[in-house]
């Protein structure tokens, strides 16, 4: 199809509407205001508004914000609730063994910190950007990066809309923009479509360890008022997970009577028959747990990939015509369960470099500013001091808790060694032989719920005759690698039920992909054993439309 495509030109583009691309926007405005100077921002989300996407557990620690709007209270931000109480407890299938107060380690204290919906907070922040001149366009997902002729980024170009299911125009057909800039920055959460190219394609990642990233599966809930703790912070580690796989779980209080409990699975886990979202739904059935939840009502429900593997694993962050800021790059603090605050941080940083680059008349090379700014930054004092934290965590649970205890309480971070990474997570699930299949107990449709009841409270949505944004590399693999060795693993890794292994009339199998249940989680593009599924954008505006979450 030869397109002919519209084009506007920026100073500086932004490719996601999250903390860490909406920080940036408002710091380039603000330099540029303290400077007297214009400066022309765009920022594209592929979400249906800003926020509609977002999806965190959320603590949030306001240090980065701090800096950023300094009098953000006054400017009505919707951090509500400040965090009161610390609870870290290990469950056994029938227990849970409280963590004494002393013995919580530092990344695990959270005073000072708010219980947030971090999806508020973006949109909060969106129309801060907006009120500083920001141009923000939701429902436009950035499809393919453009370069200049010397191989340097100039910018991206927006999906096509009203593409049919066979790839052909419909009625509806409207090309995608080509959206132009000086530089380019990239900000589309963990495992980013486009990031995933650029750490590829000009090789960032080659002496990092390999990434690693966790599923985190989360509920809003509505519980009676008699059990609401405002401001009582849970992390769980333990039950339902075995030893050898990284997990846990939080429940925050906060707001009205309203609960967010989460469960975060580790992909780099090894067995094939294990399925995050069914391990959630027998979390909450704990006895520590269900308490609380009886009673309620669910709100809402989501998922989406973290990137976990810390300092160790950062891919270089900058590159000729942009940069990766925030989850795109992979800033997130595991130990402490926290990433927006680095993302703001990180979106701040790489806008005074781009900001102080064009002001000295450059354009489409290397901000190599906003890397060294971040090794003299706190952000890189907090991720080093917890640089080991995975690590740990992935010789297993009772050794990881306590190594990691040792090293963040006693040490407090500050320690001579340093642990590396060997794997990717696709590399690490063994073939289905050499474990017994998990029975997993019928949801009740009160405290456990199935995949589709789920998805359809996640509001998500997506235009049915489009081309599937599942993409496979080869059509064979599902069923000749995947099914006969891995026993079918895409049907439980996948917490939305868009993988479905079906019977064909003359009893052969196939791989079904119900890519419209899809909530942008990006877990088969991180788990799939063979790297076989590809996750590509689909049009702007469709996916989730998270409430509150």
């Amino acid at each position: 199809m030869d397109i002919q495509r519209d084009s506007m030109e920026f100073d500086v583009l932004i490719v996601g509407g999250g903390p860490a691309g909406l920080s940036a926007a408002i710091r380039l405005k603000q330099l540029a205001a303290e400077a007297n100077q214009e400066l022309a921002v765009c920022l594209i989300e592929k979400g249906s508004e800003i926020g509609a996407h977002t999806l965190s557990g959320a603590v949030m620690d306001p240090r980065a914000l701090n800096e950023l709007i300094p009098d953000w209270k006054e400017q009505g931000a919707p951090l509500d609730t400040e965090v009161t109480e610390d609870e870290v407890l290990f469950l056994t299938e029938s227990r849970a063994i409280r963590t004494p107060n002393w013995a919580i380690p530092d990344c695990l204290r959270n005073h000072g910190n708010y219980i947030v919906s971090l999806g508020n907070v973006v949109r909060w922040l969106g129309q801060q950007a907006e009120a500083l001149g920001v141009e923000i366009y939701p429902g436009f997902a950035a499809a393919e990066i453009l370069y200049t002729d010397s191989g340097a980024v100039r910018g991206v170009a927006t999906g096509n809309l009203g593409v049919g299911r066979d790839g052909e125009p419909t009625s509806n057909f409207q090309p995608g923009m080509e959206l132009l800039a000086k530089y380019t920055l990239f900000a589309e959460g963990a495992r980013g479509h486009l990031g995933k190219q650029l750490i590829s394609g000009f090789k960032l990642d080659a002496d990092s360890d390999p990434q690693t990233y966790g599923i985190g599966i989360k509920e809003l809930w509505e519980i009676e008022p008699a059990k609401h703790r405002k401001g009582l912070v849970v992390h769980t580690a333990g039950w339902p997970l075995e030893n050898d796989t990284y997990g846990g779980s939080f429940l925050y209080h906060f707001g009205e009577n309203l609960v967010a409990v989460g469960f975060v699975v580790g992909l780099a886990y090894q067995n094939p028959w294990l399925s995050p979202f069914e391990e959630f739904q027998r979390y909450k059935t704990h006895p520590a747990i269900r308490p609380t939840l009886e009673g309620g009502k669910r709100l809402s429900y989501g998922a989406r990939a973290i990137t976990a593997g810390g300092l160790m694993s950062l891919p270089k962050t900058v590159f000729p015509g942009g940069a990766l800021i925030g989850c795109d790059a992979g800033f997130l603090n595991a130990s402490r369960i926290k990433g927006s605050h680095a993302a703001i941080k990180t979106g701040m940083l790489a806008a005074e470099a781009a900001f102080a680059a064009i002001g000295a008349g450059r354009s489409a090379d290397e901000l190599s500013a906003y890397p060294q700014a971040f090794k003299n930054s706190w952000l890189h004092d907090e991720l080093w001091r917890a640089r080991n934290f995975k690590q740990w965590m992935a010789k297993g649970l009772v050794l990881g808790t306590v190594m990691t205890g040792i090293e963040q309480k006693v040490l407090g971070g500050k320690i001579p060694w340093t642990l590396h990474h060997q794997h990717a997570d696709h590399e690490c699930l063994k073939p289905a032989s050499s474990f017994q299949p998990i029975v997993y107990p019928k949801p009740d449709g009160k405290l456990t719920f199935d995949r589709l009841s789920s998805v359809f409270i996640s509001n998500t949505n997506h235009e049915e005759n489009q081309p599937i944004h599942l993409t496979l590399k080869d059509a064979s693999v599902p069923v000749g690698i995947n099914l006969a060795r891995y026993g079918g693993p895409e049907s439980r890794y996948c917490p939305a039920g868009v993988y479905e292994y079906v019977k064909n009339e003359d009893d052969s199998d196939r791989l079904q992909i119900n890519a419209q249940n899809c909530v942008h989680c990006k877990t088969c593009d991180i788990k799939d054993p063979t790297q076989n599924i590809v996750w590509v954008v689909p049009e702007g505006g469709g996916g989730p439309n998270y409430p509150g979450m």
